[in-house]
Parts: structure tokens; sequence; C-alpha cells
């Protein structure tokens, strides 16, 4: 993964930060039974968030994005920034998949949900002279955090912007169908979702027969 810049040895950006197109991957817990038990041991809660948060660091560090900021049950990716990528939104698309796939095999009894967009953001460093942060703001980071919270009620628990899908380069888009649009909470503009087709059906009659031939 890659680091996030620290107060000293970061790349020299203005005091307004720059304007520049990112994709950004949002994870978070869904609130109620579904959630991290309240009354849970510390011990076991400590152990299921750390779980949890090791998945979406190692998947969001092996497609190429950094992780911007945990902030509850939640994490915040960036892909393309600080340094750029060939294809960020297909890779933070690329993770999503791969991050969705991962929590609900290997952390069945959280229930996470996952949003990604893309657009013009500002990153920069942001804070008071005696501790600043690296982070992006913009309305395509608020997109990501809505879709992650509309996500928790769909199958795959993923969502992402069309806005995203039609960035990515076409080997990855096109693993994602386009859907419904919604009016996002906080959001005057409204967002067309897209979804990852499912995994292909298992082959029946001929087409068995003939996977079988084609094997021999």
């Amino acid at each position: 993964m890659h680091e996030v810049p620290g107060r000293f040895g970061a790349p020299q950006l203005s005091p307004r930060g720059s304007p520049l197109r990112h994709a950004l991957l949002a994870c978070g817990l869904a609130s109620g039974p579904t959630a991290v038990p309240i009354g849970a041991p510390p011990g076991e809660v400590v152990g299921l968030l750390n779980a949890y948060f090791g998945v979406v660091v190692e998947v969001v560090s092996a497609h190429g994005g950094l992780i911007n900021k945990f902030q509850g049950d939640a994490a915040l990716a960036i892909f393309g920034a600080p340094q750029p990528l060939e294809d960020p939104a297909g890779q933070a698309l690329a993770a999503a998949r791969k991050l969705s796939r991962r929590l609900r095999a290997e952390l069945p009894q959280l229930h996470a949900g996952i949003g990604v967009s893309a657009g013009e953001v500002v990153a920069g460093h942001i804070g008071a002279e005696q501790r600043l942060e690296y982070t992006v703001i913009g309305d395509p980071v608020n997109e990501a955090a809505r879709l992650s919270d509309l996500a928790k009620t769909t199958e795959h628990r993923l969502l992402a912007s069309a806005t995203v899908v039609a960035a990515a380069h076409e080997d990855e888009a096109s693993r994602w169908r386009l859907g419904s649009t919604v009016a996002l909470r906080g959001r005057p503009a409204r967002t067309r979702l897209a979804v990852p087709f499912g995994p292909p059906p298992p082959p029946r009659g001929i087409q068995r027969v003939l996977r079988i031939i084609n094997r021999k």
C-alpha cells in the first residue's frame, strides 16, 4: 500500500490543493444486528475490526490504491493520488469486486457495504501547521460514501456510479452493468448505479456435454 504523505518529505502542493480526477472507494459496516456486536468482549470486537481492516488494506494495496483514512468502522481509499495510476477507475472497481467477495467469504458475520465513485476532487494537505493530513475533498467522496451506505441493502453489498464505470478501461468496465438512477442523500444530482455481473451460471444440457468434450 502506498504510504500517506506525512508532514515532512511530502510532495509540494499548494495550500489550496490541486484539482485532479481520481477514483474513490468507500467501505463501511452496517448498523444494527449485522454490525460488530456492541456487547461482545473488547478483545473480540478489536479482533473482528482488525481482521476487517486487514482485508481492506490488503485488497486496496494489491490494486494500487491508497488508504486515505479510517473513521470508526469505515475506510476511504484513493486510486490515482498521490501517485498516478494507468487506470484508477478500473483499479478501484476491480478492488471493490475483490473486496466484496473476500469480506463475504472470510467475515460473513460482518455486513459491509462498498461504494465506488470518480470525478474531480481537491487533493492536498489539510489541517493546522502542527498536524497536516493528506486528504481529498469533493463531491465524489460524498458519492462514494452514500453508495457504500446504499450498498448494504443489496445482494453483492457493492455499488458503483455509472461515471466511474465509464472512466474505466474496457476490460474492467465490461464486468459491470448499469442499473437505475437514484437520488443519494445530500447530493443535488442523481446517480446512475452500476453493479458487477454475477458469476456465469453452471453449464446445463448440451453446453455441459460440449465443455466436457473440449476438456479432453
